[in-house]
């Protein structure tokens, strides 16, 4: 056997020392080699992701961008949520409803250190049910950045979180998390989870470039170099905090070379911020959006009011104009012409009336006109106000609303058959009956009353802007639409020329007025289908029994009436008045008691309609998602121009024959009694009533419809 000599002296070894170490190496391998595989097919699939916490909406473990760690570093960690399909989690600012996560990491051992401020990436809005959510869905990072101090050595990883997850209904989670780095040096993001920290960087807002501005009216302003309509298809802001700004309600976007305007509006107008911080995501035509965080510099007083008209007094004034426009064309509606039937008549009486009389009936009926939208928009606004969703034609939503509308048009219709006549008497006594001022007065309550379930154009954006500003300029925009209703029976009274050619009054009056009482009866059947519709069949003897109980009212007056002006207050005069006023009290209370007595009962369901999908939030996103087209239908059975647009276009066999052979889905919403969704909708859309028609084609935004439909219009739509 040779030997070896060992470099620098020393013992010398065999070959027979080589080979029996040999063999005892191989020997502690072969020995090694279970326990090695045991561990191997043990350990964490990687070192930098700790043990998952588990439930049946998600799974949530902490990561780190990196495998070891060396002093000095800053580690980047971060609670990633694996959502089970439908669930979400939320952003820094929740939104309307929900909480923000939370995450506190600490290290121990060579090197220490904590962190708890998450560096939020940029979330997706989703509105449901009147409220919006900032939020994130499917597999989310939201990492942080620890420092860590101390000696080079290996460090252990403590964490608590809080998140909620949120579907149909919303669990809050938490968990407790432990991670051990050894270590070394080791590059940024170079951990198998290190491809998560690089997508949440760039999935995070970045500082804006622009100059950011915020005027007092809610108007946010960006200027700057690369803003133009050209590289700008869409834009929208999401505040850092919350109960600030309408998170639901549409941002009109402004768009010219070097500037970007969103009109935000205020929670409360009275406290709102100076200066607001958020991100503001801007999208081009193809799709591609960038995320920038703002955070505004406050106007100065010469900023916010500039020479020449300031940009909210032009709004004020434009939307003034659409306004007296929309209340103009209200007239055209269908749910005037019960009531435009009796202005025909007075009208025809005012042919051979005086100058001053003919202008006295049109001022008594153009303040019956503004006191009424006035009165109407005082009440929206203060349900605004304290957070209602109440919009145009809310209160026909109230089956209370609708019997008692019901018994005005059959006591009108009474009134016009001459069963009764208005007079200015007491009890027992009257005298000449009164057909003018308080009956233009009257007329022009009624006007409004029966109009509001009707929208004509102009009128939506009118009202959203109305809803959305301060209370004076709301009042205003609802005077403006009064007056814009009452207009034309102004300029026929008041103008010389016109008023001169009224027919003259003579004895085809007396017929005229009496045909002119059955539009008032068949609007009265109308409206106690509504009724019906809303509460049940239960509610028809209410309706049905106080509109005969109101008849025997108005024959018990009408009887009385004559005798006392031929008799005086007889003893049977006032019987038969105080049996007239008892049978109007009881008629009062069964219409108070209408809640209480027949709530309990289902409404009316309304029979699937063949080709028709019932409206939901969820749905449309879905099918749009599919890349399906949608036409979307916002309708209610009290809104008689809805019902007219089905009859003469939706429901045509055109129309129908498109929609089939286009494969597109016919959604309605069914506005008749409240649903949060479709009033959401509908200011989504800068709407507060119905109808709203809507076209979605695959891929694209939704096109809004004219609110007076036709076959051709629709067809043109869709093509």
């Amino acid at each position: 056997m040779t030997s070896m000599a060992r470099p620098g002296g020393g013992r010398q070894f065999s070959s027979n020392d080589a080979i029996g170490l040999m063999l005892r190496k191989l020997s502690f391998l072969v020995l090694s080699l279970p326990v090695f595989l045991f561990a191997l097919g043990n350990a964490p699939a990687s070192a930098a992701e700790s043990q998952p916490v588990i439930s049946s909406h998600d799974t949530a473990t902490l990561v780190t961008d990196r495998d070891a760690v060396a002093a000095g570093d800053t580690l980047h960690v971060g609670l990633r949520l694996q959502l089970k399909p439908g669930w979400h989690t939320y952003w820094l600012n929740a939104g309307d409803a929900g909480e923000p996560p939370t995450l506190k990491v600490t290290a121990s051992g060579a090197m220490t250190g904590q962190s708890e401020t998450i560096n939020f990436p940029t979330p997706v809005r989703i509105s449901e049910g009147g409220l919006m959510s900032y939020a994130y869905t499917g597999d989310v990072l939201l990492p942080q950045a620890l420092k860590l101090e101390g000696q080079a050595g290996g460090v252990t990883l403590k964490a608590h979180a809080e998140w909620l997850v949120c579907a149909a209904t919303c669990v809050p989670e938490q968990g407790d998390f432990t991670l051990d780095l050894p270590a070394g040096k080791a590059a940024a993001n170079s951990s198998a989870e290190g491809p998560l920290f690089v997508h949440a960087a760039q999935a995070s807002p970045v500082p804006s470039p622009f100059a950011a501005s915020l005027a007092p009216d809610g108007l946010l302003s960006l200027s700057g170099k690369g803003l133009s309509p050209a590289s700008i298809d869409r834009a929208w802001f999401m505040p850092s905090e919350t109960g600030i700004i309408d998170q639901v309600a549409a941002q009109k976007l402004g768009v010219s070379e070097g500037g970007l305007t969103l009109k935000l509006n205020w929670i409360d107008a009275a406290h709102k911020p100076t200066v607001l911080s958020g991100i503001v995501v801007l999208q081009d035509k193809a799709g591609q959006q960038t995320a920038l965080w703002i955070k505004t510099s406050q106007m100065t007083a010469a900023q916010a009011t500039p020479a020449g008209p300031a940009p909210a007094e032009a709004a004020l004034w434009r939307m003034l104009v659409f306004a007296f426009l929309g209340g103009l064309i209200l007239n055209l509606m269908p749910c005037v012409f019960p009531v435009l039937a009796m202005k025909a008549f007075s009208l025809a009486r005012l042919g051979g009336s005086h100058r001053h009389e003919q202008i006295r009936s049109a001022l008594a009926y153009t303040t019956g006109v503004m006191g009424s939208f006035a009165a109407l928009g005082v009440a929206m606004i203060v349900l605004r106000s304290v957070g209602s969703a109440a919009g145009w034609g809310f209160q026909f939503q109230s089956p209370i609303f609708v019997i008692g509308v019901a018994w005005l048009l059959v006591m009108m219709a009474l009134n016009l058959l001459g069963v009764f006549e208005v007079t200015l008497g007491r009890i027992g006594q009257d005298v000449t009956p009164r057909h003018g001022v308080w009956g233009d007065m009257l007329t022009g309550l009624l006007a409004v009353i029966v109009a509001t379930p009707c929208t004509a154009p102009f009128m939506g954006a009118a009202i959203a802007a109305a809803l959305s500003g301060p209370a004076w300029a709301g009042l205003a925009l609802f005077l403006a639409m009064g007056f814009g209703l009452a207009s034309p029976y102004v300029a026929i009274a008041t103008i010389p020329f016109l008023a001169r050619h009224m027919p003259k009054p003579g004895a085809w009056m007396a017929v005229l007025k009496q045909a002119l009482a059955f539009p008032l009866l068949g609007t009265a059947v109308w409206l106690f289908w509504v009724a019906c519709v809303q509460r049940g069949a239960m509610i028809l003897p209410v309706g049905l029994g106080g509109a005969v109980g109101l008849g025997l009212v108005a024959w018990l007056f009408g009887t009385t009436q004559r005798q006392a002006m031929i008799k005086g207050a007889t003893p049977a005069v006032i019987f038969g008045r105080v049996v007239a006023v008892v049978v109007l009290v009881l008629a009062g209370i069964s219409l108070a008691r209408i809640d209480n007595g027949v709530a309990a009962n289902a409404p009316v369901e309304a029979k699937a309609e063949t080709g028709v999908v019932a409206y939901s939030p969820e749905r449309l996103a879905a099918l749009r998602e599919e890349g399906k087209p949608v036409f979307i239908d916002m309708t209610a059975a009290w809104c008689i121009t809805c019902m007219v647009n089905e009859r003469v276009a939706l429901q045509s066999a055109p129309v129908q024959k498109a929609f089939e052979a286009q494969g597109i889905t016919y959604m309605k919403g069914d506005w008749t009694n409240r649903d949060e969704s479709i009033s959401a909708y509908l200011r989504a859309h800068g709407r507060d009533g119905v109808p709203l028609y809507v076209y979605y084609a695959p891929h694209k935004e939704g096109v809004v419809l004219p609110q007076i439909l036709t076959v051709s219009g629709v067809l043109d739509a869709i093509k």
